[in-house]
């Protein structure tokens, strides 16, 4: 069996409102490693980029991408898949890209009362499922990466995320 290698996750930052929160790059680069690592989906030597925007920013893109005109605290954009004969000379395959909005994400926390980086690293582990093919159309497949996400925070000692929402219910 070949040993676990990690996803190659590159964090960039491109909203100035981000200088706040100096420990996000660690965050994520932390909440990716738990949940690739619990997936094991075969990822090997794979890369990702991570962008840490604003509001703004992550408007334009959901406009652009999803023709939705508000701003949203994650995106995540799955790479097509590889066309074409590879071999070990190739570059790490590329899993896609995911997009975080920290005004939203902020008030998110905020309202919630959940530390910022619990929140954070949830984002950052939700946006890293919907790269590998995780989504949430139907409830069966919303129950199943909820249960994932749940499994991933709880690895990295993050409380339930939607424990407040199923007290609610």
């Amino acid at each position: 069996m070949a040993p676990f290698v990690l996803p190659i996750t590159e964090v960039l930052v491109v909203a100035d409102c981000w200088q706040s929160e100096p420990d996000a790059e660690a965050v994520i680069h932390r909440a990716v490693a738990a949940a690739a690592e619990i997936v094991d989906a075969g990822i090997g030597e794979a890369e990702l980029a991570v962008m840490l925007t604003d509001d703004a920013g992550i408007r334009t893109l959901n406009s652009n991408w999803r023709g939705i005109d508000k701003p949203t605290n994650v995106l995540s954009f799955p790479a097509l898949p590889p066309t074409g004969p590879g071999g070990p000379d190739d570059a790490p395959r590329m899993l896609g890209d995911i997009a975080i909005a920290y005004e939203t994400t902020r008030q998110e926390a905020d309202d919630e009362q959940k530390p910022f980086d619990h929140h954070l690293s949830h984002l950052a582990v939700h946006g890293f499922l919907h790269l590998i093919g995780y989504d949430h159309e139907t409830d069966d497949d919303a129950e199943a990466m909820e249960t994932l996400e749940q499994e991933i925070l709880e690895q990295l000692g993050i409380p339930d995320p939607y424990a407040d929402r199923e007290r609610m219910d």
